[in-house]
C-alpha cells in the first residue's frame, strides 16, 4: 500500500529556499529542521533558480 505524497506550499518550499541560499544552511542540516529530504530541497533549489519569477508570492 502507497502512502500520499505531502503537500507543501508554495511559501513553505520559497522559506526552505532562502534558508539554504541566502543564510547559508546546508541542504543536511535544512532537512533536519524542516522535515523534507535533502533530495527534495535541492530540486526546490534548482527550480526556483530555472525561474525564479513562478515562486512570487
Amino acid at each position: 500500500m502507497l502512502g500520499r505524497r505531502k503537500a507543501y506550499t508554495r511559501e513553505f518550499k520559497l522559506e526552505a529556499v532562502k534558508l539554504i541560499r541566502d543564510r547559508g544552511v546546508s541542504y543536511a542540516q535544512a532537512s533536519r529542521e524542516l522535515g523534507v529530504h535533502p533530495n527534495v530541497l535541492r530540486k526546490w533549489v534548482a527550480d526556483y533558480e530555472a525561474d525564479p519569477g513562478r515562486w512570487a508570492i
